[in-house]
Parts: structure tokens; sequence; C-alpha cells
């Protein structure tokens, strides 16, 4: 199997979503535990790496937190909710309660049209968030591409590491445009083949 993308799971109840999301996509995906190490991430030869969301807080005492080497592995990594925050806590942003838990519809705004994650997307869509936590302040390297209402940093992107950072969760259902940005993910920056 040569075209795969790679999900690490830390306990979303969305983790599976995002597997079949990427098949109608026409890609292979695995599902690993969150603390595979990355040298056996790396044997499987992945396209892509998605960092899938979660309960938890990165900086909670017994926080789900990944090999340091998944950064490393020199291939796209897509970060969703929690996994943007793992981002933010290993490559030195910072990671901090929100005043409210945003839970629900929100609307995300494009604020850089040539981020490869929204090719083809309006300016405006409306986006699922659920999360406590949020970034608030980006690790060296990134920018933002897109807001919501209660996010600077609903979207965040190193485009020269290929590295992606969604707030929200593109995989579920409340997301409409959801599976075009799985899909610019997988096609667009993993340069998988719709096979």
């Amino acid at each position: 199997m040569n075209e795969q993308i790679v999900i690490l799971d830390f306990g979303s109840q969305y983790t599976q979503v995002i597997a079949r999301r990427i098949r109608e996509c026409n890609v292979y995906s695995v599902i690993l535990p969150y603390n595979t190490p990355a040298a056996e991430i790396a044997k499987l030869k992945p396209s892509g790496l998605i960092l899938s969301g979660g309960p938890s807080s990165v900086y909670a005492p017994k926080a789900p937190l990944p090999d340091k080497g998944v950064f490393d592995l020199g291939v796209p990594v897509l970060g969703i909710c929690f996994g943007v925050q793992l981002f933010g806590h290993f490559l030195g942003g910072k990671v901090e309660r929100g005043e409210k838990r945003e839970y629900g519809k929100g609307t995300l705004t494009i604020k850089d049209k040539t981020c490869p994650l929204f090719k083809k997307l309006p300016k405006t869509t409306q986006v699922w968030n659920s999360h406590g936590d949020k970034l608030t302040k980006l690790p060296e390297g990134f920018k933002p591409v897109a807001t919501t209402e209660n996010s600077d940093y609903a979207a965040i992107e190193n485009r020269t590491r290929h590295f992606y950072g969604l707030q929200f969760h593109p995989e579920v259902v409340h997301t409409p445009r959801g599976k075009e940005i799985i899909a610019n993910f997988v096609h667009g920056i993993c340069k998988c083949g719709k096979n």
C-alpha cells in the first residue's frame, strides 16, 4: 500500500468519521493509537498524518501526547481540534483554556484564499466547533489563515513544512464543506491519487 494516510487517535468521538472521509476520497487510511512511536509510523511510509481531536487538555497531567518525532517525519500533517493544540504544545506556541467552551455551529472566515486547504471554498462557510481550550500563541513559522467568531486561529498553516491546523471539525456533517477541506489535504497537499 503505497498511498495511505495515518490517523493518530487522541480519543475523539469522530476518529472513525475522519477515516471514512479519507476513504470517500478513494484513499486508504489507518487509525493508530496516539502514542505509536514515530519510527513505527515511518515504516508505513504514509503520504500524510492526521492528528485527531480528543476530549483532553494538552496540559492535563495524563494528557495523551504523541511521540514528538511525528513532527519530524517529513510528511504533511493536519491537526484537528486537539491536534492543532498539539502543534502549539510541541512546537513553541501556547494553549490556554478558553473563556467559554465553544460548542456548536460557527462561521469560518477564510483570510488567506491561497491556503491549499481552502481551494475552491467560499470566503465564509459553516463549521462545527467542539473545544474548551484554544491556541493563544502560534508556534514559530505558522500563520493564521481563517477565523471564527471566537478564534483568531481557527485555521493555521506552516506551508513550508506542510503543517495545517483546524480548530473546528471538518469531518462531521455539520461542516458542510468539510469533505472538500479533507479532500484538499489528501489530494492537494499529500498528493494522493483518487484510485
